[in-house]
């Protein structure tokens, strides 16, 4: 049996300690927990989309080499041809359109790719990639190719899936809706997370509705960072935050730059500096000339030759390596003397537009290589699985039989001005220059205020009535 510590005269008479004052920002979360509700219910259709092609996305890179490994890939022998004549063996075997570019093999297992533009059947926007073997000039395929990450059928139809659903410009409305939108409900998570009390947050021992919001919530805080990322790094290529982005940067001074192609008042037109015809790539000094003064300037494979525009332009020959270290050197090549005119190097590049290039190599999969690409599935796994446990959070808030109620109107209302005013200028301003987050959330906050009144009008003439 035991006994209670006798209580003193002077701990009977304290008075209890007052309970701490709320604090300003103790409103806000009923405000964060409606808009993380309404925007996952609203945003979750598309961002689920976006997470199941982005899985895609991430193992399409493993997929390409082995759908197109007869293309990629070629038994290693003891001598490379030159470029040039590698080139003229792809043209004999697909005359049409233009040489746009030239990829000489960049490891030696590898092909050379002459991709050649305006060929019939092809999409304008993208190139027609003819593999040639470097050592035989034995051509082994051509297939359609997009971007500057050299993607091939399969994944170009993934990245158009991801990036727009195959429906163009429409299409591409739903990737950037996601994208703005992505921030702002996992943001608002976190706030959510690390605003309830340690216990609140266990999983273990727990069931139901509250075992479903622990795992929601402890991945979400864990994923939280890399959705940040995944939103920022989309929204700088989508059509109208992407845009507002170009234009910040380029006021800022902090666009990326690009490497000179001009020939000094075309003095070499007419002389050699466009002797190719019919689309071909041997203009003035020749491909292998070119690609011989730009190794003087340091640059390494991969690389990519992109023959004169006109006679008044040079050669140039661009790094096009993703992986880290990136390799984005460039340099132009005077086609009738062979001299380099202007040498560009990305440690020169403004830090907005290295981020930039980084961050878009890391959202695509590039960067890291595989670890990359395997990081990527998780956070596209996870964004599944938060989506799925939050619809099972709203079922189970009606008790499994139906959705639960929408949160309740008004929690604006119990935010100090101090705190409301600059959060509401703040997110106008975030609205101007995202506009699929501005003209979303101003056209539910119209529709959420019309209910409002609504409601409390009927409620004021039932009041009357019964009277």
């Amino acid at each position: 049996m035991s006994t209670a510590a006798p209580t003193t005269r002077d701990e009977a008479a304290r008075p209890p300690a007052p309970s701490p004052a709320p604090s300003r920002w103790a409103p806000l979360r009923p405000l964060v927990l409606r808009l993380h509700f309404y925007a996952g219910v609203l945003v979750a259709p598309f961002l689920l989309v976006a997470a199941v092609t982005g899985f895609l996305y991430a193992s399409s890179y493993q997929a390409e080499r082995l759908v197109y490994s007869h293309e990629l890939t070629v038994p290693v022998g003891p001598l490379e041809l030159p470029v040039s004549e590698q080139v003229a063996a792809a043209r004999k075997a697909h005359p049409e359109g233009t040489v746009a570019a030239v990829r000489p093999a960049p490891r030696p297992d590898a092909t050379t790719r002459v991709l050649l533009t305006g060929v019939p059947g092809v999409d304008p926007d993208h190139t027609l990639a003819v593999f040639v073997d470097p050592y035989t000039g034995t051509v082994r395929g051509a297939l359609e190719q997009y971007g500057a990450s050299g993607a091939l059928p399969l994944r170009t139809w993934i990245d158009e899936l991801h990036r727009d659903l195959h429906l163009g410009d429409v299409g591409r409305l739903y990737s950037e809706l996601a994208a703005s939108w992505l921030w702002v409900i996992a943001g608002g998570g976190l706030v959510l997370w690390f605003s309830r009390r340690r216990a609140l947050r266990r999983v273990r021992g727990t069931s139901g509705r509250r075992r479903t919001l622990g795992l929601h919530g402890g991945v979400g805080a864990w994923a939280a960072a890399g959705f940040l990322f995944l939103s920022a790094t989309g929204l700088t290529w989508s059509t109208y935050a992407g845009a507002n982005i170009d234009d910040l940067r380029a006021s800022l001074g902090q666009a990326t730059p690009s490497v000179s192609a001009a020939v000094a008042g075309g003095e070499h037109a007419g002389h050699g500096a466009a002797a190719g015809t019919g689309g071909d790539a041997a203009h003035g000094v020749g491909l292998d000339t070119v690609l011989a003064a730009a190794r003087t300037q340091g640059l390494g494979d991969p690389v990519e030759i992109v023959p004169p525009a006109d006679a008044n332009s040079a050669y140039v020959v661009r790094q096009i390596q993703r992986s880290w270290p990136e390799k984005q050197d460039s340099v132009a090549v005077d086609p009738a003397t062979g001299r380099v005119t202007d040498v560009l190097r990305f440690d020169d590049y403004p830090l907005l537009a290295k981020l930039s290039r980084w961050g878009i190599d890391l959202h695509s999969g590039s960067l890291f290589g595989i670890v990359n690409q395997i990081g990527l599935a998780l956070l596209a796994l996870a964004l599944v699985l938060l989506i799925l446990w939050g619809y099972r959070m709203w079922w189970q808030r009606g008790r499994g039989t139906a959705f639960g109620r929408p949160l309740p109107r008004g929690a604006w209302a119990q935010v100090s001005p101090y705190v409301l005013v600059p959060a509401l200028a703040a997110t106008a301003v975030l609205g101007y220059f995202v506009p699929l987050l501005g003209i979303p959330l101003a056209a539910f906050l119209a529709v959420d205020m019309a209910l409002g009144e609504i409601a409390h009008r009927r409620t004021h003439r039932s009041g009357a009535g019964t009277k």
